[in-house]
């Protein structure tokens, strides 16, 4: 089934709330509470801080807060369960007191998932789709957590073309979360931009994008600041956000839901001016004869 991405559709999440997707683009802002994410590793190791940018971002435009604890670029140390909680389930349990914002746990253990949903988390956001550890599908359905499967081309042997992998990945995680009995309403999939992806795959994963709507589900994506922005544009890691807002104007237009990002503020005029161009889009097609 083609889904119709920018028509209304409501994202099912915990604690009863809900999230409309389609006629307008969402932001979720990147709080890492970790100090070795690629980009921002280390800024918000504090508690307090991590709130006090978390409510910043939801002035800027945020509507989802996104809390992760362990660092997700290649070759970053891993901390135990115990480390990732300790850093972020006093920042969630934090922002569920300072903000109606919907707040992400960006993990991939099912005790961790199940405890933040407990602080006050709202979705789990799972970068391994439910396949590291599949427990979390069941930690998931459990709390009636929105659940964010994401596609990962690591530690596995990849099919050569690259939106083929996507449904070959995303179809198996699609049956975990099935299994343990999560309805599709509470679900979204992110093609996982810059997981065991080089910049030709990036490029062309951003223009086939439209194939992946055959999933029938909203898509989240998340190309901030990563590798092949600095491939294209030459620029390092920090200086990535132009890159990255062209990416999120380009990705709306071909039907993105919720875009993942460092930088709010630009992102945020970005959406705006890509929702726009969709609406007098949509205008002129309904006013014609």
């Amino acid at each position: 089934m083609t889904n119709t991405p920018f028509q209304v559709s409501r994202w099912k999440l915990a604690h009863g709330r809900n999230l409309e997707l389609g006629p307008r683009g969402v932001l979720m802002a990147i709080i890492n509470i970790t100090p070795d994410s690629f980009s921002d590793g280390g800024r918000f190791i504090d508690a307090a801080a991590a709130v006090s940018a978390g409510l910043r971002a939801v002035e800027q435009g945020a509507e989802i807060l996104d809390i992760g604890g362990e660092s997700t670029r290649p070759d970053a140390a891993p901390v135990t369960a115990e480390e990732e909680q300790a850093r972020i389930l006093p920042v969630i349990a934090g922002l569920a007191r300072e903000t109606d914002a919907i707040i992400s746990v960006d993990t991939y253990r099912a005790e961790t998932a199940r405890l933040a949903v407990e602080a006050g988390a709202h979705i789990v956001n799972d970068v391994h789709g439910l396949q590291r550890e599949p427990a979390i599908a069941e930690a998931a359905a459990a709390t009636g957590a929105g659940l964010c499967i994401m596609h990962t081309g690591r530690e596995r042997q990849k099919l050569d073309d690259v939106v083929d992998d996507q449904f070959h990945f995303l179809d198996r995680s699609l049956e975990i979360a099935a299994g343990a009995g999560i309805a599709r309403e509470r679900i979204v999939l992110d093609p996982g931009f810059g997981f065991a992806k080089d910049t030709d795959e990036n490029l062309e994963l951003m223009a086939r994008f439209g194939e992946l709507h055959r999933f029938g589900l909203p898509m989240l994506v998340g190309t901030s600041r990563k590798r092949f922005i600095g491939a294209v544009t030459g620029r390092d890691a920090p200086a990535r956000d132009v890159g990255t807002a062209a990416t999120t104007a380009l990705l709306r237009a071909a039907g993105a839901a919720i875009f993942r990002v460092h930088d709010v503020a630009i992102n945020r005029d970005a959406l705006v001016m890509a929702d726009a161009m969709l609406a007098a889009k949509n205008s002129r097609r309904d006013t014609k004869p």
